[in-house]
């Protein structure tokens, strides 16, 4: 790891070259393409998505059209992890009832292809904004977008996943007590080094779970710079990276987005971006009590409960997942050049998530 200061919307933007251990057999996949894409012809080029931690993500480009595949990775993986099958699954079922989402083309088990299961979908243009206070934009377009935010990720969680043909994507019973169970397991999995906010964490959650009687579609990760925003609008065009999706808590789901407003930041500039520190009147950008009142409103909750034991999941869980990609920088299977700096956001996160959990304890 170096010391330079990380360029979020520089490392994370466009594509590069792809790395040995992660090329794609040309041939068999345009034979593939050509088979199971509807329109699909020509020769094709391949190139990788600089962003994305977990599913390896490639840019192809054949004639004057463009697709991306998702794929699961190579080597040695968590056991459910990179679950690209469930992926393609509730992203068909989205874009069919309108929600802003890639259209899902195809999707391909057959490991001769690729080397691991896979599927393409639409390539969407648009902006992607790896920066939270969303810098070089004017002020009515920063506060438009972030109310594009709310509005989408509630309209998420109203949806009935029995409409949609997915009432068996997830168990909907004790999620968050589920999700600190397989979080502590990735975590113990990964684990490079003692972290004491960590263990605490492990102890402390499962005793102290709020109940929940909704459940909902979670994404998972809705975040910013998961969104594609449209060239000439501040319309958001499709949510991406759907791999920790399920059934759950939308309560879970939305104060993990919540997050950005309090992450701690790095003096490299990885981990996630935050609004920290900064001044949201003068950028356009809601407080986070603002900003949670608006989402409570459209989804028919009178106040978000429980908050700070929320936080202290939502960090833990966070910091579980940047130690799934460190532990996958020393197996050798990590697919972000920035994997190693993101590993430095660990303790920070724990230490936050154990803050939050402490003034639950106090109330």
């Amino acid at each position: 790891m170096t010391g330079r200061k990380l360029d979020r919307q520089a490392a994370f933007s466009g594509t590069k070259p792809i790395p040995d251990h992660l090329l794609l057999n040309v041939p068999r996949l345009t034979n593939w393409l050509t088979q199971n894409v509807e329109g699909f012809s020509g020769k094709i080029s391949v190139t990788q998505f600089k962003g994305g931690q977990s599913n390896p993500t490639y840019l192809i480009e054949a004639d004057d059209k463009s697709y991306v595949l998702r794929r699961k990775p190579p080597g040695n993986l968590l056991p459910a992890a990179h679950a690209v099958d469930r992926e393609f699954r509730v992203q068909q079922a989205l874009w069919r009832e309108g929600f802003p989402i890639a259209k899902p083309f195809a999707y391909c088990a057959d490991m001769a292809v690729v080397g691991t299961p896979f599927y393409v979908m639409e390539h969407i243009q648009g902006r992607i904004f790896w920066e939270p206070h969303i810098p070089d934009v004017a002020r009515p377009d920063r506060i438009a977008i972030f109310d594009a935010m709310n509005k989408t990720i509630a309209q998420l969680h109203l949806f009935d996943p029995a409409n949609l043909g997915i009432s068996d994507f997830g168990r909907p019973e004790n999620y968050l007590a589920r999700q600190i169970k397989r979080w502590s397991g990735a975590y113990r999995a990964s684990e490079t080094r003692d972290i004491a906010d960590m263990e605490r964490l492990m102890a402390w959650l499962p005793e102290n779970l709020p109940e929940s009687d909704r459940t909902s579609i979670v994404h998972g990760d809705f975040r910013l710079d998961n969104l594609i925003i449209a060239p000439n609008s501040q319309d958001i065009l499709a949510v991406l990276d759907w791999e920790l999706s399920t059934l759950g808590d939308p309560i879970a789901d939305f104060v993990y987005h919540l997050m950005t407003w309090l992450m701690p930041r790095s003096e490299l500039g990885s981990g996630t971006g935050s609004l920290l520190g900064l001044n949201l009147a003068e950028l356009g950008i809601p407080k986070l009590e603002t900003y949670a009142e608006a989402y409570a409103a459209r989804t028919g909750l009178k106040e978000l409960p429980n908050l700070d034991v929320y936080l202290a999941y939502n960090f833990f869980r966070l910091a579980a997942i940047l130690q799934g990609i460190e532990g996958r920088l020393r197996d050798g299977t990590a697919t972000n050049d920035n994997a190693a700096m993101m590993g430095t956001q660990v303790e920070p996160l724990a230490r936050v998530a154990w803050s939050h959990a402490q003034k639950a304890k106090n109330l």
